[in-house]
């Protein structure tokens, strides 16, 4: 942070002594217009590094696999498919390093610009729930059943890149944005589901029923697993570019991006980089 401060007292200091050595702005309507001392149109790349978290909702992940496995069975009539296994949600803290490239196109001080980022880090999390339910009466086959759903989910996101619009506005050597665009995640994703049913038969001559012995438990499993699976979203943040000399500029950046995967994920990083425009 002293750095990141220092950095922009002497870019506010010195932007006047060395504004004459740096390119005339173009595409503006006149100098006297503007407010900025560079010149921010052209290609730039850069490197970055930051710490970010992650944030996994893992409730009604597997939905989908028990539905599969029960299709037809009579133990549907206790609803399991639709029972909220308590995942909750998860958070993982990470760094991570990477780079970035963009063109600007600038009018007087107004700034737009296209941007490729790219992050490698180590996001995600994993959960597991489990619930049993007795159904309390005879089911349509006449039996009692004792049902144990457990359920597993787990996300693993690596790499991820945004493609971002950017909008800005330059004052001095300052350049603050505004950005948003769609994202891409490279993640292994695994689930897992077992689902236990035990079934007791009615006491014969009792009423209201009751259920005898129960027997040994009938086991379905489901698993599913993807590796380097991509996934995609959306993203949109602030930062600020700060010129230094010449073509070197110092950026500090936050990023929010939503993964719209069967595990929703979150993942909010803060970022600093360094940067050259050509």
């Amino acid at each position: 942070m002293r750095r990141f401060l220092l950095a922009a007292a002497t870019c506010w200091i010195g932007s006047g002594a060395y504004a004459a050595d740096l390119p005339v702005l173009r595409g503006g309507l006149t100098d006297g217009l503007s407010t900025s001392s560079v010149n921010w149109q052209g290609f730039y790349v850069g490197g970055q590094a930051g710490y970010g978290s992650s944030d996994e909702h893992f409730t009604g992940s597997n939905a989908d696999m028990i539905a599969v496995l029960l299709d037809h069975n009579v133990i549907q009539e206790m609803g399991v498919s639709q029972w909220n296994l308590g995942f909750g949600g998860q958070s993982q803290r990470s760094t991570g390093y990477g780079a970035f490239a963009g063109y600007n196109w600038q009018w007087d001080d107004a700034v737009l610009g296209v941007e490729a980022s790219y992050l490698h880090a180590s996001f995600g999390g994993t959960a597991s729930a489990f619930k049993e339910l007795f159904s309390g009466k005879p089911l349509s086959d006449g039996l009692f059943h004792d049902v144990a759903v457990t359920s597993t989910s787990a996300i693993s996101i690596s790499d991820m890149a945004t493609f971002r619009g950017r909008a800005a506005w330059a004052y001095e050597c300052f350049l603050p944005y505004a950005f948003g665009g769609v994202a891409l995640g490279n993640a292994n994703i695994s689930r897992f589901v077992s689902i236990s049913d035990s079934v007791a038969a009615p006491v014969t001559g009792v009423t209201p029923p009751v259920p005898g012995p129960f027997g040994p438990p009938a086991i379905l499993t489901a698993t599913d697993a993807v590796h380097s699976h991509l996934i995609y979203g959306y993203t949109g943040g602030l930062g600020v570019d700060i010129n230094l000399i010449q073509g070197l500029f110092m950026r500090a950046e936050w990023e929010y991006v939503r993964f719209t995967t069967r595990i929703g994920t979150t993942i909010n990083t803060a970022r600093a980089g360094l940067g050259y425009k050509f």
